[in-house]
Formats: C-alpha cells, sequence, structure tokens
C-alpha cells in the first residue's frame, strides 16, 4: 500500500488564503484495477486561477493544479511504468488515476512531450497551461500586426512574460506594468520589452503617454483595475483587448470589488473589441501550441524563466507567495 498525501480546500477563502483554510489528509491508496495508473508527482504549478475559482467550487476539495509526475506503476498500455505524465490532480505526493474515464476538460491527462532536453517542469509553465494562454490569448484574441504598439499588465508574471516576448517575436512594441524595480529590469534587459515600468511608482497615465505617444493598438489584461481603465482609454480606434484575469482583485470580497473608471466612452469612440477568454477554447489545438513553444525555447526567443520552490509542505506558502507578487516568471513546486 501507498500512503498518499493532499491539500484539502475546507474554506471559502476570506481575502487572501489562509493555512488554515486547508487540510493535509493523508490516506491509503488502494491496489490498481484495469486502466488504471499510480503516480508520483515531482512538479506542482501554482497559479492565480486556483484563488479565482474557489469562489466557483464548493468546499471541501482536493485543491487541483497542474502538475507531472511519473508513472510507478501501471496497468494502462497507454500510460507505461516510467513515462511522466502533465495532469490537475494538484497538490498531492501520490495519486491513482483511471486512464478509462473520458475527461472534463481540466481533467484530462497527457504523456509529457518532447522536452528537448528542457526541464519537465517547463511542461507546467512555458510549455504548458500558462504558455498555452499567452499563445493563443495573445495571438488569437488581440491578432497583432508587426509594428504595433502591445501592453502588457502583469508582465513579469508566468503567462504575461510570455505574452510580451510572443509580441517581440511577432515585430510589435511591447510596454509591460510589473510590480517592481527588479521586475522592471528583468523585463527590459533580459526580455527585450520597449519599455517596462513599476505601477506602484509611476503614474500609469502620464508614463504611458509618453512611451506609447501614439496610442497602444493591443492590451493583454492580467491584472483589471484602474490601471487597465488607464490602458484601454489610450487605445488606438480598432484596439483589442484580450482579457486573462483580474488578479488585482482575486482576494477582494466579491461584494466590494474596487471600482474602476468607466470604459464605455473609449469603447465606443474608439471602436474597440474587448474579449474575454479561457484556455480551454483551444484545447483542440494543444499540442501545436506547445510544440511552437517548445521551438521558441530550443531556438533562444523565448525565456523561460521559473521561481522554484521545494518540497510538499511549502507548497501553500509558494501559492500565497504568488498572489503577493513573489515571483518572476514561473511559480513551481518541486516536490
Amino acid at each position: 500500500m501507498v500512503k498518499a498525501r493532499k491539500y484539502v480546500v475546507k474554506n471559502l477563502f476570506q481575502g487572501f488564503p489562509k493555512k488554515s483554510d486547508y487540510e493535509v489528509v493523508e490516506t491509503e491508496l488502494p491496489p490498481l484495477k484495469h486502466g488504471e495508473i499510480l503516480v508520483k508527482t515531482e512538479w506542482v504549478s501554482v497559479d492565480p486561477y486556483l484563488r479565482a475559482y474557489n469562489y466557483l467550487t464548493p468546499a471541501p476539495y482536493d485543491q487541483f493544479s497542474y502538475q507531472v509526475g511519473v508513472i510507478l506503476e501501471s496497468k494502462s498500455a497507454q500510460y507505461p511504468v516510467g513515462k511522466r505524465i502533465v495532469s490537475h490532480k494538484g497538490w498531492c505526493d501520490y495519486y491513482v488515476l483511471d486512464t478509462t474515464v473520458e475527461p472534463e476538460f481540466f481533467d484530462r491527462i497527457y504523456l509529457l512531450p518532447n522536452m528537448q532536453g528542457i526541464s519537465p517542469s517547463v511542461a507546467i509553465g512555458a510549455a504548458g497551461m500558462p504558455g498555452i494562454t499567452a499563445y493563443f490569448g495573445f495571438l488569437e484574441v488581440c491578432k497583432p500586426k508587426e509594428g504595433e504598439t502591445v501592453v502588457v499588465t502583469g508582465a513579469a508574471g508566468a503567462v504575461g512574460s510570455l505574452v510580451g516576448q510572443i509580441a517581440k517575436i511577432k515585430g510589435c512594441k511591447v510596454i509591460g506594468f510589473a510590480g517592481s524595480d527588479a521586475k522592471v529590469q528583468w523585463l527590459e534587459k533580459e526580455l527585450g520589452f520597449d519599455k517596462a515600468f513599476n505601477y506602484k511608482t509611476v503614474d500609469a497615465y502620464k508614463a504611458l503617454k509618453e512611451a506609447a505617444p501614439k496610442g497602444v493598438d493591443c492590451y493583454f489584461d492580467n491584472v483589471g483595475g484602474e490601471i487597465s481603465s488607464i490602458i484601454i482609454n489610450q487605445m488606438n480606434e480598432y484596439g483589442r483587448v484580450a482579457v486573462c484575469g483580474s488578479i488585482s482583485a482575486y482576494n477582494e470580497n466579491p461584494g466590494n470589488v474596487p471600482k474602476a473608471s468607466i470604459l464605455q466612452p473609449a469603447v465606443v469612440s474608439k471602436q474597440l473589441t474587448i474579449s474575454g477568454f479561457v484556455v480551454s477554447r483551444w484545447t483542440d489545438r494543444w499540442a501545436e501550441g506547445v510544440t511552437q513553444l517548445i521551438t521558441w525555447i530550443k531556438e533562444g526567443k523565448l525565456k523561460a524563466r521559473e521561481h522554484i520552490t521545494e518540497g510538499f509542505d511549502n507548497v501553500f506558502d509558494a501559492f500565497v507567495g504568488m498572489l503577493n507578487g513573489e515571483n518572476t516568471g514561473k511559480a513551481v513546486v518541486k516536490f
């Protein structure tokens, strides 16, 4: 028998998640049945959507998230021992999966793609869900053209840092907003952003006017709030906005979220297109996106920086640290 540990969410989060909102449960895993596999977790992803989805998932529930694990035992010919898989089983050290069940989007599993010598952890980062979010969310929703000006908020995070780099690959001018001077330096010096700003210390309106005097064509929105209203109000005619998230308000009381300046005058007068999206829209093109992202990483066109925390016992701290903006690049936990 294998003893397995997992984090169970007990409560609806009030503000920032607290350790007392979780319980670590230990169980003995049963012997495998036909079609099942036993997996040992190696890497776990912590992402903003884990916070946002807390309001949508009745507690108690097992804390889901993307992860990479190695198959220790198998009763499925499709998933042999020793292979690695990507799943959404989340914060657990061992688990059993039934590979015969037709999965929903988040429950789907797939064998680790050919990483071409890159760390398997990148399969839950730049070549996983965050990378697919950046790749299709930017290219398919914003539909950038060479020479256009692109603005990204949350620009030093897992998704935003990739959006900016993809925009540069496509020949765009890129401006990013991030939460520290160190992140600004990283965006400009290492990732090639044309300009980046610490939103905590600049006047966003004036900074953007100076950096983009001819206006903004595409905006990739990870944060929401007043800064998004400022950017949208400086967009050009027929500008496109891809709304990926609103992390600025995830930890606020849903009945008292921050207010932001009105958008409708700019939306109407500039004939803007504002589109929200969920990454599951491109499930059928997932492999296409992963292949291109890995190719760009191997070619040196895309840098996949990771913020690594070690240990099952530290996954909660990594999660809250990510929500506080402590990570630069993709936040992952090595088990």
